[in-house]
């Protein structure tokens, strides 16, 4: 077998010049694959059998689509391309779902199922999160196969269709099928570059805890004239108990939330890379989170607690009453060194010690999304940073996680694999809302990155 590392790299280039990137990403944005809305079953399947099977089956890979183990989500693909019983087999993960598309609020001449190229930017839902991205690896993976004539090691290609409902299903189908998933490491793609402009490698993310306050006192409300001041107020309430989980500048004071992890080898990696969310992000306030933090440190070593919604009475026609419930939905993002299983518990322990016995916790969605984090110097890492700074002529910057949440629990904790994660997204691509898009200089450097890794991965086992 012939060919050359630089050659599959110029081939990924090429990929992307020639425009042909581009017109396979078109295919898949045009399927609106909406997993938040109902009978979205249909359009899912569709998805994985007339659009991204016949892709792989062109690259050599034999694809399988699977019910899910949760009645209501998705179907799940998986695609392997076997070269050989001796060889490592790589695990790709990616999900064909995307958030609704909310066509009506896009900007004019942009809409969420058609790809539109405009300004160094491709538009459409999707593109960021996450077809782009399983695109770009299998753009890689194709380049190498036509230059050297073989991978050079195994590869599966895990695609669900439920990420964006809180991967359901997607543990008890790993649980089930661990030797069809047998595999060296996961390398797979999803969430921001640390800066659109440096190549990023991530090892892990921050777990994820949703969960709601709630207060009820009485039924029904009560003239504020007549009983004001006589009857507990529960927005006051919830108010304060709120106030309590943090100071007035963010910082968590529920002790068990406060993580162990942050240490000094995790701090050194961290002095080594910036936030930066690209153009349109919004600035860093940097009174804001744990005293003493850098921002870096805030958002990966950290962890960060959050109000997402709050409910009492009607905003838009207030009444003069005294409300008799009120709700809030909160967030806690944590690092590893939290222990996830106590959150709520702590939470429950730590109101009733301020004296908010009566505000009821209450699990939400995407409660089980767990931290993880990748030792730094695992083999896997050494080869990807080595492989991207041949590539690049430079580092790629080093992540200990993300900020936000991706099911890499699944992969590290139930398959037992090391898990190196490789975005080729960035901040600002308006992701989960209106005029999301990819940037094309990240597409085109995470096609050659990602051809230079997989030619690597297989050097040495092609002949």
């Amino acid at each position: 077998m012939t060919g050359k590392r630089d050659g599959a790299v110029a081939r990924a280039a090429q990929h992307f010049d020639s425009g042909d990137f581009a017109a396979g990403l078109a295919r898949l944005v045009a399927h609106p694959t909406q997993s938040q809305l109902p009978n979205a079953h249909a359009a899912l399947a569709d998805y994985f059998d007339t659009t991204i099977g016949p892709d792989l089956a062109a690259i050599g890979f034999k694809a399988d689509l699977f019910e899910n183990p949760e009645p209501d989500a998705g179907p799940i693909l998986v695609a392997r391309r076997h070269e050989g019983d001796a060889l490592p087999t790589v695990l790709i993960y990616g999900h064909g779902d995307v958030v609704v598309g909310q066509d009506d609020r896009w900007a004019a001449g942009l809409a969420p199922w058609a790809l539109t190229t405009k300004d160094g930017r491709l538009y459409g839902r999707g593109t960021a999160d996450n077809k782009g991205q399983h695109w770009t690896n299998l753009g890689g993976l194709r380049a190498v196969i036509e230059e050297r004539g073989a991978l050079g090691f195994n590869c599966t290609l895990l695609l669900e269709s439920d990420e964006e409902m809180g991967s359901r299903g997607l543990r008890a189908f790993c649980e089930q099928n661990q030797d069809l998933l047998h595999a060296d490491v996961l390398i797979a793609s999803d969430g921001p570059r640390l800066d659109p402009a440096r190549a990023t490698i991530v090892l892990g993310s921050r777990g994820l805890i949703n969960f709601e306050l709630a207060l009820k006192l009485r039924v029904g409300a009560h003239h504020s004239g007549n009983w004001g001041g006589l009857l507990r107020d529960p927005g006051t309430v919830m108010s304060h108990a709120l106030a309590s989980l943090t100071d007035a500048r963010g910082q968590i004071t529920v002790p068990e939330w406060r993580p162990t992890s942050l240490t000094p080898d995790i701090r050194e990696i961290l002095s080594e890379i910036k936030v930066a969310g690209g153009p349109g992000a919004p600035e860093i306030d940097s009174d804001w989170g744990e005293d003493g933090l850098s921002p870096e440190e805030r958002v990966y070593g950290w962890n960060s607690f959050a109000v997402l919604a709050l409910e009492l009475g009607d905003p838009a026609k207030p009444q003069n009453a005294i409300a008799p419930e009120a709700r809030a939905v909160c967030q806690l993002r944590y690092v590893v060194g939290t222990n996830p299983d106590d959150v709520l518990p702590a939470l429950r322990r730590y109101l009733d010690k301020h004296g908010f016995e009566d505000v009821t916790v209450t699990p939400t969605r995407m409660v089980g999304m767990r931290a993880t984090r990748q030792d730094h110097n695992n083999a896997w890492v050494q080869m990807t940073r080595e492989s991207f700074a041949q590539t690049l002529g430079k580092p790629a910057a080093l992540v200990p996680n993300i900020g936000g949440g991706i099911p890499n629990d699944i992969f590290s904790e139930v398959l037992g694999l090391p898990t190196v994660w490789v975005p080729h997204s960035y901040a600002g691509c308006n992701q989960h809302a209106p005029n999301e898009h990819m940037l094309e200089s990240v597409a085109r450097e995470g096609l050659q990155v990602m051809a230079g890794l997989f030619w690597d991965i297989g050097a040495g086992n092609s002949d």
